[in-house]
This record gives C-alpha cells, structure tokens and sequence, in this order.
C-alpha cells in the first residue's frame, strides 16, 4: 500500500546550496509502508539536486559531517537511516563542514 507523507525539510550550514538557495522545502515522499529517513535522502538526492549530489550524499546516506535532526532530536536516537518518519515531521540537515 502506498503511503504519502508531507514533511517540512530545512538545511543549514550551507548545504541550501544544494538546494537552488532554498533554505526549506516541504516534500511529500510517496513510499511503501511508513518513509524512513533513508528514503527521504534518496528523495531528496534523485529530485531535489542537480550538481554535486557527493557534496549532499555517500552511499545511501549523508556524507560525513552533516548533522541529522529530526524534530529537533539527532537523528541518532532515532535510528538514522531506518529511522521512520511521521506526517509533518520537520527534518533538518545541517553541513558542521565549512571551508577556509
């Protein structure tokens, strides 16, 4: 059975670059069964980003250095990739990296 769930996303520390400049998006993510955050990555990868999808992604998740929260709750405590995601749940992706 197919689920929709609409989710606020915000990025900061950069990483709205990615995104045309946009520093949110609000993403309704079709999946089977309840999304988990790893869909939402691929989601936001495949559709959302044009170039230099390695600045955002690393396999199946977020390149190292790219803090996850979830409601504001780190993503850790919420079983990262397999972490399920919930109707309006705002999730945040934060770059801790920056150049100098």
């Amino acid at each position: 059975m197919s689920t929709t769930t609409n989710l606020k996303i915000e990025f900061g520390g950069g990483l709205e670059i990615l995104f045309n400049n946009t520093p949110e998006l609000n993403v309704s993510l079709s999946t089977q069964g309840k999304p988990t955050v790893r869909d939402l990555i691929k989601h936001l990868a495949d559709e959302h980003i044009n170039e230099r999808k390695e600045l955002f992604i690393e396999g199946d998740t977020v390149r190292p250095g790219i803090l996850v929260l979830i409601n504001d709750c780190d993503w850790e405590l919420r079983d990262e990739l397999d972490g399920e995601l919930e109707q309006g749940d705002v999730v945040v992706f934060i770059s801790t990296l920056h150049g100098g």
